[in-house]
C-alpha cells in the first residue's frame, strides 16, 4: 500500500487531510444514530449513514461519491472519501484513504478487530488492501456491477483459503440510499456535460461532435442528448408563444 505524499506543501482544496499530515486527529464527519440499545443491524446502519456523509464530501468536490469509515469498539479509527482527481492519485479510493488515516492514528498498518463501512462495493485494489490490513469485517452499501470484488465481478471478499487472512463481508446495507447518491451524481454530470457541449463555441462544439460521432456508442448517447435538449427548447418556445 502506497503512503500519502509527505511534506508541508499545499493540499488540494477540500481534500481530506490525514492525521499524520495535520499533526493532530483528523476531524470526523457528523453521523446520525442513537448509540444506546442498537442492534448489530442498527449499528451497521448508523455507521453506513456516517459513510454516506463522507460520500457527500466527495460529491461536493466533483469526485465520485463514495465514503468509508473504519470502526473498532464503537470508535472511529479512520475516514476516507474518494479523492483521486484532486490528489492526482489513482489509489485514493475511499477505502484506501480510510486505511491510511487509521494507520496514521494508531501507528500501525495492521488493524485487527476493525470493521470497514463503505458505500460502494470495494474494487480489487481495495479488497486486497483490506486483507493486508487484517480488517475483521467489511460492510458495503450498493453493489458495483462493473468492478466489485465482493461477488459482483470478482470473488476476493470474503477471501478464500488462498489468502493468509479471513474476514467477514456483508453487502447491500442501505443499498438504495448508497446507490441513490451515485445515480444523482452521474445524472447531474451527464446533464452538465451535455449543456456545456451545446453551449460551446461553434468550432469547439463541431470538433467535439465529430470526435464523438466516430465512436458508435458515444454517438448514440450524444445525439440522444442533443435530441432531448432540442425537444426541451421547443417546449419552452411553444410555452413562451402562448403567453
Amino acid at each position: 500500500m502506497s503512503s500519502e505524499s509527505g511534506g508541508d506543501g499545499p493540499k488540494p482544496a477540500g481534500c481530506q487531510v490525514l492525521a499524520a499530515e495535520s499533526g493532530k486527529g483528523a476531524q470526523t464527519a457528523p453521523f446520525a444514530g442513537d448509540r444506546a440499545g442498537e442492534s448489530l443491524d442498527g449499528e451497521d446502519r448508523r455507521w453506513m449513514r456516517h459513510a454516506l456523509a463522507l460520500a457527500e464530501r466527495a460529491a461536493a468536490m466533483g469526485e465520485v461519491p463514495v465514503g468509508a469509515v473504519l470502526i473498532r469498539e464503537g470508535e472511529v479509527l479512520g475516514e476516507g472519501w474518494n479523492c483521486p482527481i484532486a490528489t492526482h492519485d489513482p489509489s485514493a479510493h475511499a477505502e484506501i484513504r480510510a486505511l491510511r488515516d487509521a494507520g496514521s492514528r494508531v501507528g500501525n498498518y495492521r488493524l485487527p478487530g476493525a470493521t470497514l463501512y463503505v458505500t460502494l462495493e470495494p474494487c480489487p485494489m481495495c479488497a486486497s488492501a483490506l486483507v493486508h490490513a487484517r480488517v475483521a469485517r467489511v460492510v458495503f452499501g450498493t453493489r458495483d456491477p462493473k468492478g466489485g470484488a465482493c461477488g459482483s465481478v470478482f470473488d476476493l471478499l470474503p477471501p478464500d483459503q488462498r489468502f493468509n487472512h479471513r474476514l467477514e463481508c456483508q453487502g447491500e446495507v442501505m443499498a438504495e440510499e448508497c446507490g441513490d447518491i451515485l445515480r444523482r451524481f452521474f445524472q447531474q454530470r451527464r446533464l452538465t456535460h451535455a449543456q456545456e457541449t451545446l453551449t460551446a463555441p461553434e468550432g469547439l462544439a463541431a470538433d467535439n461532435l465529430l470526435m464523438r460521432l466516430k465512436n458508435p456508442h458515444h454517438a448514440g448517447r450524444f445525439l440522444g442528448k442533443v435530441s432531448d435538449a432540442k425537444v426541451s427548447d421547443a417546449k419552452v418556445d411553444t410555452e413562451g408563444s402562448k403567453t
